[in-house]
C-alpha cells in the first residue's frame, strides 16, 4: 500500500479545524452547553461542565443591586476573599448611580442584564423578567446541574416563588414564614427613636398623643436649637420620593395599629381617622418650622452624615438604615446616641403593630438567562445560601473574627475592638456583620448570632413585644394589569399631595386636599384596586394557612 504524505496546506487546514473544534467544546464548557448526540446529555457532560469552571481560575461574575447606597465592593475584605476562595467566583458590583427604575429598565431594554441581579420583591421588574424570560429557572438549573441548591433552599419559600410553569426563577433574603414567629423573637426594622440625653433632659416626655407628641418636639426645637453647632432637626424622616415617605405612610399607619383589612376586605389605610388626626398634627409642626426643608429634599447619603452628627432630635425611621452611624454615636458618647421609645399610638392606645419579615422577604436575586456563567452564579448563591457561608457573612472568619463558645458566635476581642473603635474598617476589612445581605438567612442565624452589641440591642429588643407577622398582607400586583395601573396613579397622586398636606396652611386646606386625593383615585377606578388586593390577600392567608 502506497504511503501518502500530507501537503503544508492540508496540515495547515487540519491544525485549524482541530483548534476550531477546540474552541467550539470550551465555549460549551463555559456557557454550561451540552452536546446531545444520541437526544441527551450524559454524566460525562456534566463533569465537563464543572471541571471547567474549577481549574484553579477565578470565575467573574458582575452583579447587579438595584440600591444607589450600596458601596461594598468585592475582593477587599476577607470575607469576600473567602467567598471566592470558596466557590471559584470573584463579583464586580453594578450599582445604579441615579434613579434605580430608570437603571434597572434600561438593562431590560438593552439586553444587557450581568449575571446576577437582585431588586426588592415588590418591584414589578421581577414579574418582567420572569414573564419575558430574561431570567433562568433557578430549579431547572439545579437540577441540570447537580447543584446543591434544592437541598439549601426552603421547600415552604420554593413553592410560594414557584411560577405556574412548576419552576422558580428567583429567592429570597431576610424570608420568615409565620411559624417562624411561635420559635424566635423576631424584631420589626420599623422603630421610633430619640436622641437619649435631649429626651432625658426633656424629662423622658410621653409621645403616644398627637399632643405629647407636639409638645416633645417644641420643646426639644426651642431649648437645644442647635447641636454641637448645628442646627437641630426637630423631626427626622425617611427620604421623600415619587411615591411619597415610608416613614408618613406605612410606618406611621404600623404604629397607629391602622388595620389592612375589616370585615375581610382590604381597609383603605391612607383615609383611616386616626392616622388622619396624626397627619394633621404633624401639618401643624409644618406650619411652625419644625418640619425642616431638610427633610424634604434630603436623600438617604445626606441623612446618614446627619444621624451621624446627632443632629435629629427623634425620627419615625427604619433601625437598620443606620446601624454604621449609630454605633459611631454610641462609641464617642452612649447618652448622644438613639434609643426606641414608644411613638405614636391610636386614641384607644392599641399597641403598635409592626412587621416583621413575610415570606416574600425583602430582596430577590435572579441569574440572567444570557450570563455565560449561569452554573457559578448558582454555585454562589448556594454557598451564600448554606450555613458555612450564613455564619461567614454574618460572623466573619472563624477564629479572626469569632469563635463558637457553646453553641454562639462570640467575636474575638480584636474584632470587637475594632469595631468598637472604628466600625468602618471593621466593615471594609472584614466585610462580615452581612455586610453581603443578598442571601442573607435570619432565622439561621439566631441560632448562633450573640446579639451582645450594646449600640443597637436596645432597639432591636424594644420592637419584639410589637412585631406581629404580616405576610399575608404583602401585595403584588402586574404593572401592565388595570389594577396594577390604578395603584400606581394612586401612589403618585399620594406622592404628589404628600408635600402639600404637611405644609398645608390649615386644616381646611388640609381636608380638601385629602379630597382631591380621594377623588384623584376614585376616578382612575379604585374600586377595581380595592378588589384584587382583598383577593389578594384572601389568596395569600390560604397559602400560608393563617386566619
Amino acid at each position: 500500500m502506497k504511503k501518502t504524505g500530507m501537503s503544508k496546506l492540508h496540515i495547515v487546514l487540519l491544525l485549524l479545524a482541530l483548534a476550531a473544534a477546540a474552541a467550539v467544546i470550551t465555549a460549551a464548557v463555559r456557557t454550561g452547553l451540552r452536546t446531545d448526540a444520541g437526544g441527551s446529555a450524559g454524566q460525562e457532560g456534566k463533569t465537563a461542565d464543572k471541571s471547567g469552571e474549577d481549574t484553579g481560575e477565578t470565575v467573574p461574575l458582575k452583579w447587579y443591586v438595584n440600591f444607589t447606597w450600596f458601596n461594598s465592593l468585592w475582593g477587599q475584605n476577607a470575607v469576600t476573599r473567602k467567598i471566592t476562595e470558596k466557590t471559584g467566583a470573584t463579583v464586580d458590583y453594578v450599582v445604579p448611580s441615579g434613579n434605580e427604575e430608570e437603571k434597572l429598565n434600561a438593562l431590560i431594554a438593552g439586553d444587557s442584564l450581568p449575571d446576577l441581579i437582585t431588586l426588592g420583591w415588590w418591584e414589578p421588574q421581577v414579574e418582567t423578567l420572569i414573564k419575558n424570560g430574561y431570567v433562568a429557572a433557578l430549579t431547572q438549573l439545579a437540577g441540570e446541574t447537580d447543584s446543591a441548591f434544592l437541598e439549601e433552599a426552603d421547600p415552604d419559600i420554593l413553592n410560594w416563588y414557584r411560577q405556574k410553569d412548576g419552576e422558580v426563577y428567583c429567592y429570597p433574603n431576610s424570608s420568615f414564614k409565620p411559624e417562624d414567629y411561635k420559635d424566635h423573637d423576631i424584631a420589626s426594622t420599623q422603630t421610633f427613636v430619640v436622641r437619649k440625653d435631649l429626651y432625658e433632659a426633656l424629662g423622658c416626655p410621653d409621645m403616644t398623643t398627637p399632643e405629647g407628641f407636639a409638645k416633645a418636639v417644641r420643646e426639644a426645637a426651642k431649648r437645644f436649637p442647635t447641636v454641637e453647632g448645628r442646627p437641630l432637626i426637630p423631626v427626622g424622616v425617611h427620604e421623600f420620593d415619587e411615591y411619597g415617605c415610608d416613614s408618613f405612610g406605612n410606618y406611621l399607619m404600623n404604629f397607629l395599629a391602622v388595620p389592612y383589612e375589616k370585615d375581610g376586605k382590604y381597609y383603605d389605610r391612607f383615609t383611616d381617622p386616626e392616622y388622619l388626626r396624626w397627619m394633621k398634627m404633624f401639618a401643624g409642626l409644618g406650619r411652625e418650622g419644625l418640619l425642616t426643608n431638610d427633610i424634604f429634599i434630603d436623600k438617604r447619603v445626606q441623612m446618614e452624615e446627619k444621624i451621624a452628627q446627632g443632629r435629629y432630635f427623634c425620627m419615625l425611621y427604619q433601625r437598620t438604615d443606620f446601624v454604621e452611624e449609630q454605633k459611631k454615636l454610641y462609641q464617642e458618647n452612649p447618652d448622644k446616641a438613639y434609643i426606641a421609645v414608644d411613638g405614636p399610638r391610636n386614641s384607644e392606645a392599641d399597641p403598635h403593630t409592626l412587621p416583621g419579615g413575610g415570606i416574600n422577604g425583602w430582596t430577590v436575586t435572579l441569574i440572567s438567562k444570557k450570563s455565560r456563567h449561569q452554573e457559578k452564579a448558582l454555585e454562589l448563591m448556594t454557598y451564600m445560601m448554606s450555613e458555612e457561608g450564613q455564619k461567614l457573612t454574618s460572623e466573619g472568619i472563624e477564629g479572626t473574627d469569632y469563635t463558637m463558645v457553646n453553641g454562639k458566635a462570640v467575636l474575638t476581642e480584636a474584632a470587637k475592638k475594632l469595631i468598637e473603635t472604628d466600625y468602618q474598617a471593621y466593615v471594609e476589612t472584614r466585610g462580615a456583620d452581612n455586610t453581603y445581605w443578598m442571601l442573607q438567612n435570619n432565622c439561621m442565624q439566631m441560632a448562633w448570632h450573640d446579639n451582645t452589641d450594646p449600640a443597637l440591642r436596645q432597639m432591636e429588643e424594644w420592637t419584639y413585644p410589637y412585631t406581629v407577622y404580616l405576610g399575608q398582607y404583602e401585595l403584588q400586583f402586574n404593572p401592565g394589569s388595570k389594577a396594577g395601573l390604578i395603584k400606581q396613579k394612586a401612589e403618585r397622586a399620594w406622592g404628589a399631595i404628600l408635600p402639600q398636606l404637611l405644609l398645608s396652611a390649615d386644616d381646611a386646606q388640609f381636608d380638601r386636599l385629602i379630597e382631591e386625593y380621594r377623588t384623584e383615585r376614585d376616578n382612575a377606578g379604585y374600586r377595581c384596586l380595592e378588589e384584587e388586593a382583598t383577593r389578594q390577600i384572601r389568596d395569600n392567608k390560604k397559602r400560608l394557612g393563617i386566619g
